[in-house]
């Protein structure tokens, strides 16, 4: 068995951007990997043998920046409609590159070669039939297996060959073949040695346009996957390039934070060479998803480096997830750190001056989303003016009043701490006893604090305090921060304060990720372990900012980094927003990442696949109505799948499953086992909920 702990490292630098080195394949006349962009796909809706509609939909894929299509092909049938579909294409002058999406049938794809610029295939199932079947495999007869698959998969590379056919070797973690699954078990590492199985196959023949993919529902899973193969295959000096996806991500703003931190984090990483964003909706919908997350690395400049990070050592295990150890912190009885949730964060740019405002900001930080658990943990107040220590003193014991598990932390500016030769600031101190503290530590250009920003720590002894460090100027390297927080944290140490937070406002290179990954890093080989206040906001001119905020903080948490969320909402001016509708967008948003990532779990998460032509019922309709029925279960993972090919694998994630079984029929599911199929649609919705309550698991909503 391969061990993870001693598995190299999958990309040239964790603390800056670098793309991964890969050879050119040829997708028609679209090149992916090496130099060439990002490329974005997506993949048809309407059954292969509907020639009109498939084509109308390639027409519009196309207009949206579709740079490759895929099109299901599951039986001979739809591999025959491939002629009619390239002369439809050809009559609306349509040049895009066409992939055949195989499940099942080499010779599907034997017939769908000659018609189309790549062949997807999916190592689980293109020569196994999927029992979940325990049995041991001797290494004799495993390698008996490894032949058979050769025999299957040696017709298809002689057919790709000469016509200059690439091949995706597209693993699914729903899919995993019995063999796999006994070995390796349903893991990234399952996942990658399914691949590798077929690739190692591929060089045997000297066929090299492979492109691979390791999708997964659960994003954790599938970045772990990516990494590990990755630095697999350059242990083993191979070069392909990588499809990045992740499959079954939904819809709505859930779908597309779920896709963003998969792809993204991969993304930052250096990995990936084309992207198709899945999303139950119109497919339409996934190019500007897909578009927007792969432009800043199509138009990145060379990041910012420095040589002393050259001997930093990583400790986080980028291959499986370990969270970050972190000393525990009380916050106003709320504790943050040590094995306490992530929590979320707002930020208040100033009290309230009376309390109907007050009032009125408690009661949007502390409601809650119907059926989830979703209120501000942690509010942070900024204070600038003596005259706000009243302020302070009413908001906080409101809050004691009308939200008790709200805590309230104070981050006076240097202004305040200097007012009345620091008169104001230990009166805030003295007059509000529960308050916390967040300090900006403002560096210089040297790396120090700005002179004259300075705290008297005397009165502090027993209160939690939180350095937040701010660059002098964008671009300032985060080794600069990273050194002053260990400088910070052990004064506070020696001055009695040891309940210590960090956090790192956004604008230090090489960027947030490899910001805080280099904090982490700096802080452990200090042995110290504040717990980290991950903190982002949409940076000037993004404008998807919550897919790169998604994208940012859900690589940090998937990597077991962060004890506190905090997304910042600006206005139009560039200024941090208190409008109430911003206050609840940036609380909720942060949740949704939290969910994404699955660290936190604060709602029902619905594995839904995009349509395509397999599919056989009204994919974006049901998953609709199954929300509304059991949008309220909290921790409940319920997968809503159109068809068989990955259905059954996939509710190994799920503890429900509503699979298409045929044309207006169902086949329901607890965990991998089938409990019933063949359900008329009309039905099923109501089998669903009776199922849930007959394993205990519903409850009536609020």
């Amino acid at each position: 068995m391969i061990d993870l702990l001693e598995t190299p490292p999958y990309c040239p630098s964790p603390f800056a951007y670098t793309r991964r080195p890969t050879r050119v394949v040829q997708v028609g006349d679209v090149g992916i990997g090496g130099d060439n962009p990002i490329r974005v796909q997506s993949m048809t809706t309407p059954a292969t043998t509907d020639v009109a509609a498939t084509v109308a939909q390639i027409e519009r894929l196309v207009a949206a920046g579709c740079e490759i299509v895929r099109i299901t092909v599951p039986s001979s049938a739809d591999a025959e409609a491939l002629p009619r579909i390239r002369a439809g294409m050809k009559e609306r002058a349509l040049r895009v590159p066409l992939v055949a999406d195989i499940h099942f049938s080499p010779q599907a794809a034997l017939l769908a070669v000659p018609y189309v610029e790549k062949v997807r295939i999916n190592p689980g199932n293109f020569a196994d039939k999927k029992r979940f079947a325990v049995r041991e495999y001797s290494d004799e007869q495993y390698n008996a297996e490894l032949e058979r698959l050769q025999e299957k998969l040696t017709p298809l590379i002689h057919a790709c060959a000469p016509r200059r056919v690439a091949l995706r070797i597209g693993t699914n973690h729903g899919s995993l073949s019995d063999r796999i699954l006994n070995r390796y078990g349903d893991t990234p590492l399952g996942m990658v040695e399914s691949a590798l199985e077929f690739v190692r196959i591929c060089r045997r023949l000297d066929f090299h346009d492979i492109i691979l993919s390791m999708k997964a529902s659960h994003t954790m899973v599938a970045i772990q996957a990516y990494r590990l193969l990755a630095a697999r295959m350059d242990a083993e000096g191979m070069d392909y390039p990588f499809h990045l996806g992740v499959t079954e991500a939904g819809d709505g703003e859930d779908g597309r934070i779920k896709s963003a931190i998969g792809i993204g984090a991969l993304l930052d990483d250096g990995i990936g060479d084309t992207v198709r964003v899945s999303l139950t909706e119109d497919p339409v919908a996934e190019i500007p998803v897909a578009r927007a997350l792969v432009q800043p690395y199509n138009e990145r400049s060379l990041p910012v480096t420095s040589p002393a990070l050259s001997g930093v050592r990583e400790t986080r295990r980028p291959y499986d997830y370990r969270r970050r150890p972190a000393a525990a912190v009380s916050i106003g009885g709320v504790t943050c750190g040590g094995n306490a949730p992530i929590r979320v964060e707002n930020l208040l740019s100033a009290p309230p001056a009376d309390e109907a405002t007050a009032r009125r900001a408690l009661e949007i930080l502390t409601r809650s989303a119907a059926g989830a658990d979703t209120p501000c943990e942690i509010l942070e107040v900024v204070v600038s003016r003596p005259r706000q220590v009243d302020d302070m003193e009413r908001l906080v014991d409101l809050a004691a009043e009308l939200a008790p598990d709200l805590a309230i932390t104070a981050r006076p500016t240097a202004a305040f701490l200097h007012a009345e030769a620091h008169g104001a600031f230990a009166r805030l101190v003295r007059r509000v006893q529960r308050l916390a503290f967040r300090v900006h530590a403002p560096l210089n250009e040297d790396g120090l604090l700005k002179r004259g920003v300075g705290l008297d720590l005397a009165g502090m002894v027993g209160r939690p305090i939180c350095w937040v460090l701010t660059p002098a100027a964008p671009g300032t390297h985060a080794d600069v921060a990273a050194h002053l927080a260990v400088d910070l944290l052990e004064h506070t140490r020696r001055a009695g304060l040891p309940h210590t937070q960090v956090a790192l406002e956004p604008g230090f290179a090489p960027g947030g990720v490899g910001a805080y990954r280099l904090l982490a890093e700096r802080l452990a080989a200090a042995d110290l372990h504040p717990s980290l206040i991950l903190v982002d906001r949409p940076s000037a001119g993004e404008e998807n900012g919550s897919l790169a905020v998604g994208a940012r903080l859900g690589s940090l948490l998937c990597d077991g980094m962060g004890d506190a969320v905090r997304v910042e909402i600006r206005n139009a001016r560039g200024e941090r927003s208190d409008a109430p509708a911003d206050l609840h967008r940036a609380r909720e948003l942060a949740y949704t990442i939290l969910q994404g990532t699955r660290v936190r779990v604060v709602k029902t998460e619905f594995i839904s696949c995009p349509s395509c032509g397999r599919t056989m019922f009204d994919l974006e309709e049901t998953t609709r109505r199954i929300k509304e029925r059991t949008g309220h279960l909290k921790g409940l993972k319920i997968a809503i799948m159109g068809c068989v090919v990955n259905g059954p694998g996939e509710m190994a994630d799920a503890d429900f499953g509503y699979v298409g079984w045929g044309p207006g029929k169902v086949a329901l599911f607890v965990g991998h086992e089938m409990v019933a199929k063949d359900i008329d649609l009309a039905h099923a919705d109501e089998r669903l909920v009776q199922l849930i309550k007959d394993h205990g698991r519903w409850v009536e909503p609020a």
